[in-house]
């Protein structure tokens, strides 16, 4: 399978979907060519880790500046690891871009259809889901981590689609960088949630209570239940914990890190 996500510069990785997609704004941040300090060096996106904000608000404008997609014009959710997902209008355009204080409160999914608008949400390990409907020109993007994942974000996002008027049968889905199967150690804690059709495809048992857990591809079973058809999904191999050179990783550094930027949006200036 070809990779989804290539690196052209050091800031982020950019998306085939805009080679194919005029107009669409997609990709991920790297953790190269900011200005924080270790341990978020360089590029942390985040706010709610102990970095300098100013250094965090330097690192945005890198971002904004390398991606041509002004901070202003930014929507950032909070990430509760819950399910909730909003529907983003204009007047939503800032929320978050400078301050926690005005994000978009208990929401783990952003949709729009509004053009000049960026639906972004920060990543350590858990899972980007990319969402975009050519036909509707609806995008959106979901934070999964095992909490959004068992409790089918991917779903709810993809019925939030449907309400807006996609067909699922038209809705394209990137699952970008995240921890990989192979470094996700979970416990029954986790496992019990899951269905056994799933948790066969999805775990490995590795000792007693201990098991390893893909979250990629537990997204994606959710994914082709709701109706997303297999060709229309991608998933990166890029991971979170194996690629350090790369990504920042809340299991690798023991939670003494930074955060990545998952971005997607479209453009006034789409033919």
């Amino acid at each position: 399978m070809t990779e989804i996500f290539k690196q052209t510069n050091d800031i982020y990785l950019s998306s085939k979907w805009q080679e194919k997609y005029t107009g669409l704004c997609v990709g991920f941040s790297t953790r190269r060519g900011g200005i924080s300090d270790a341990p978020f060096d360089q590029l942390n996106m985040g706010l709610h880790v102990a970095d300098e904000p100013e250094n965090v608000l330097s690192n945005r404008e890198i971002l904004a500046k390398t991606i041509s997609f002004p901070l202003d014009r930014w929507v950032i959710g909070e990430q509760v690891h819950h399910t909730n997902i909003k529907v983003v209008e204009q007047n939503d355009l800032g929320k978050g871009t400078r301050s926690m204080e005005d994000d978009v409160k208990g929401d783990d999914g952003l949709i729009t259809n509004k053009k000049d608008v960026l639906c972004a949400a920060f990543f350590a390990d858990c899972v980007p889901l990319y969402f975009y409907d050519p036909i509707t020109q609806y995008v959106g993007l979901a934070h999964a981590g095992w909490k959004g994942t068992v409790n089918r974000i991917a779903d709810k996002m993809v019925k939030q689609f449907v309400r807006n008027g996609t067909d699922p049968a038209n809705l394209h889905v990137m699952i970008g960088p995240s921890i990989s199967g192979q470094y996700y150690e979970v416990d029954e804690r986790v496992t019990q949630h899951m269905d056994r059709e799933h948790a066969e495809k999805v775990t490995r048992k590795i000792s007693e209570n201990k098991f390893l857990l893909d979250l990629k591809q537990l997204n994606t079973e959710i994914l082709l239940q709701s109706g997303v058809l297999r060709h229309n999904i991608d998933i990166t191999k890029y991971c979170t914990f194996r690629d350090k050179e790369l990504f920042f990783s809340y299991r690798r550094d023991h939670g003494k890190t930074g955060r990545m930027l998952g971005f997607i949006g479209m453009t006034k200036d789409r033919t």
